[in-house]
């Protein structure tokens, strides 16, 4: 189990701060609601409690109605990854974003499924989506993280987090909770529409892994003569080699990084306007803490 286990002894490194309790804690306190599923209809004795009353069932029959719930036993999260080829990139620490991907992925999994609950997994492009049934147990997860790692590539078709979020709308009609991953600098008007449908009927979490810094001069092997070569950079999108001029200008870097602040910004800002709690990851160090403080802080907007 190799993505598996690169998440579980990442855990164990952090184990002396009960840092995986303090996840689990967390992730348990997401749980919303009844924790019961909607069963069938019966007719209202005294001492029912009126908000069970189903007052449009009640009007049709002309009898009081109350609805009758089950106990749900197990919780459904649905991972929904976006693994177009801009995820085949680097990312700002020169860590690969897929590997980032997965790691994130495979720690939201990991939670559940010592938690007991069930596991999905949809990922796609703009070509095409597709969806794992959810299950249970550590081998079902590590097929789902050797999913996501294989179906992202250079040579992949673009990026498309819109129709992945579509999907999920036509393919998953169960309440979850929707654990997006993504490496979206902005929220597109497609994306908030799909956002504001799934935030009605699941618990949505965001995660962004964040992009490399064209402007940084990153070094290879030695010109001759001891001078440190730059390292050849192509954007994976558009395939275009970036010019060396272009890197290790100070101007330009700063104006960068305050774009990519800005950016994080409004898209913190607007996630959370559709009531969407949001993370970026930068490398596999911060990781836990980034999804530590994804669901500490979906659980407080949960009470607002």
């Amino acid at each position: 189990m190799p993505h598996l286990t690169r998440v579980k002894s990442r855990l164990s490194i952090h184990a002396h701060r009960k840092v995986r309790g303090l996840l689990e804690g967390e992730y348990a306190a997401i749980h919303v609601g009844r924790g019961i599923d909607f069963n069938d209809l019966r007719e209202y004795v005294r001492g029912d409690d009126v908000k069970d009353i189903d007052w449009k069932a009640s009007a049709r029959s002309r009898t009081l109605l109350v609805k009758r719930y089950v106990a749900e036993r197990k919780h459904t999260v649905v991972l929904a990854v976006s693994t177009g080829r801009t995820m085949a990139a680097m990312n700002d620490a020169r860590v690969a974003k897929r590997d980032l991907a997965v790691f994130v992925a495979g720690v939201v999994g990991y939670l559940a499924t010592r938690h007991g609950d069930l596991v999905a997994l949809v990922h796609g492009d703009a070509h095409r989506q597709h969806a794992r049934p959810p299950g249970n147990g550590e081998l079902h997860l590590e097929r789902l993280l050797g999913v996501v790692h294989d179906a992202i590539r250079p040579s992949g078709p673009p990026s498309d987090l819109a129709a992945v979020l579509d999907y999920v709308s036509r393919a998953i009609r169960r309440r979850t909770i929707l654990v997006v991953v993504s490496d979206e600098t902005h929220v597109s008007e497609p994306v908030a529409a799909s956002l504001r449908r799934l935030t009605a009927q699941h618990e949505v979490l965001f995660l962004t892994i964040g992009d490399l810094d064209p402007t940084v001069p990153g070094t290879g092997h030695d010109e001759p003569g001891g001078r440190p070569a730059l390292r050849r950079l192509v954007d994976v999108d558009a395939g275009d080699e970036v010019p060396d001029w272009l890197r290790g200008d100070v101007l330009l870097q700063q104006e960068y990084a305050a774009l990519v602040a800005s950016e994080e910004s409004q898209l913190r800002r607007r996630l959370e306007q559709l009531g969407v709690v949001h993370e970026r990851v930068h490398d596999t160090d911060s990781a836990i803490s980034a999804v530590f403080r994804l669901l500490e802080r979906h659980r407080h907007a949960r009470r607002r």
